[in-house]
């Protein structure tokens, strides 16, 4: 496997060492510095952390969504159908794209969360300064690319003509904001990995009304349609990046890079690749798969693409605490290995399965009762036919909820353990289940089909899944003496 748990087994031995080698002055102050602003998830009540950490992280997740959402409504009740079906066509490859960037970012933080959990503080400001290297290779690198091929991706994916000038407009501008994009995911993913995962929540409540704000004047002043919503959602995110970044440097002295730490350094850049490639990769596979459906999808008309992007749109919404505890899972896993204490990351990843099965009944419950209305979010209240769609698509998305909580809280542990290559075979069990669905079912049965493919890939996920966590947990548990 390729990852930190495997290639650095030094780290469990390091965190003991830390607490263990007579409690010198020099170690008594290194161990204040290091303690000073964040979290210490390696001690205590696990439920109790586990809980804390993914509220705020559920209620950035929600504001996070709150950005592409207004861009939705305010599309399809202002510039219209068209528009929000062009919108929503460009869900699937936005999501392979920028799910990379965030993917990377978040596979990053892990070194410097298990660097933190060993108590070794010059890895842990070595880590987070080639992260930065990494980043702006990324920001290059996809900026120029994807933008130069944004129009054949869109012919690709058999974009109606009638909406296609809608989705290039739209999609050209967030892809060129990736750099923003990246700068907002690293310096998010950094806070978090160091145990703080409130502060990101109130930078993105200040820029998602930034982002509403901009998305009227843009779109009902100005006139500018799609093209005012993508310029609304790339500035927003780039204000809510430079505010984490301040925070960071004020808040945190463990991060106060010297120019030694600034030097690239390949075996630190090497490790990050390793840890953070494998994630973006698992976001890229899966959108794959996203990608084939949506173009299955799109050969159905615009009704079928609305219904679908309303859907997709509230899914992200019913979808988040099921994140939260994810990204929570990757923090909580990263810094417990660091300490040696897998016993820890099983125990944490039970309870957190535990309050995603929890939530799912609420959410079956809630989309039964609910999804009709939620639709006219984003659809008038005359398109009847298109609202029963998109409540269909919804139900059928709840009713798998149980297995969308594994998928999430397994992967991003067995990702926090530092196995990210495992976590890529989850992905591709996700990309057959969508292909399958792509290209054998929407084409004999139309849209229903389409309602299935996301729980169809999460059951396969699941299979893989569970027994790859279990794995990992035991060759954890030999290296570090557990039982």
């Amino acid at each position: 496997m390729n990852g930190i748990a495997e290639n650095n087994s030094s780290l469990p031995k390091a965190a003991g060492s830390f607490f263990n080698n007579g409690g010198s002055k020099a170690q008594s102050d290194s161990e204040s510095k290091l303690k000073k602003g964040v979290v210490d998830m390696t001690q205590g009540s696990t439920m109790k952390h586990i809980a804390a950490f993914a509220l705020p992280m559920f209620l950035g997740y929600l504001f996070q969504q709150f950005y592409s959402m207004v861009d939705t409504i305010i599309v399809g009740k202002f510039v219209g159908v068209y528009a929000l079906a062009g919108v929503g066509s460009t869900g699937a490859i936005s999501f392979m794209i920028i799910g990379f960037c965030t993917g990377i970012c978040a596979g990053f933080a892990i070194p410097v969360a298990q660097a933190f959990g060993a108590r070794n503080t010059e890895a842990l400001r070595k880590y987070f300064a080639n992260s930065i290297w990494l980043s702006l290779f990324f920001a290059v690198f996809l900026t120029i690319t994807v933008c130069m091929l944004t129009g054949t991706i869109l012919d690709l994916m058999n974009t109606q003509s009638d909406i296609w000038q809608y989705a290039y407009d739209y999609i050209f501008i967030v892809f060129a904001g990736i750099p923003a994009t990246l700068l907002y995911n690293l310096a998010s993913s950094i806070i978090r990995s160091l145990g703080d995962s409130k502060t990101p929540v109130y930078f993105l409540i200040l820029s998602s009304l930034l982002n509403v704000f901009l998305d009227l004047y843009t779109i009902i002043v100005l006139g500018m349609g799609v093209k005012g919503a993508a310029y609304a959602t790339v500035f927003s995110q780039l204000v809510s990046g430079i505010l984490c970044v301040i925070y960071m440097y004020r808040r945190f002295d463990i991060i106060h890079l010297n120019r030694s730490d600034l030097v690239p350094d390949m075996k630190h850049i090497k490790r990050l690749s390793l840890i953070g490639i494998p994630m973006g990769l698992q976001y890229t596979i899966t959108a794959i798969g996203n990608v084939l459906l949506q173009t299955s999808v799109n050969g159905l008309g615009y009704a079928a693409v609305a219904a679908t992007t309303a859907g997709s749109k509230i899914r992200l919404f019913f979808c988040t605490p099921y994140d939260a505890l994810g990204g929570t899972m990757a923090t909580f896993a990263g810094q417990n290995i660091g300490a040696g204490r897998p016993d820890r990351v099983k125990k944490g990843l039970h309870e957190a399965t535990l309050f995603g099965f929890i939530y799912s009944v609420f959410g079956i419950i809630l989309m039964l009762t609910l999804g009709d209305r939620l639709s006219l979010l984003f659809l008038d209240s005359g398109e009847t036919e298109i609202i029963a769609m998109a409540k269909f698509f919804l139900v059928a998305d709840a009713a798998f909820g149980f297995f969308l909580t594994v998928v999430n809280t397994y992967r991003f542990a067995i990702q926090g353990m530092g196995y990210s290559g495992l976590a890529i075979l989850a992905g591709v069990m996700e990309m057959i289940g969508r292909s399958a669905v792509a290209f054998l079912a929407v084409p004999v049965l139309g849209f229903p089909a389409a309602c299935f493919a996301a729980p169809l890939a999460w059951v396969l996920a699941d299979l893989f899944l569970i027994p790859a966590a279990y794995y990992c947990l035991r060759k954890l548990n030999k290296s570090c003496n557990y039982a």
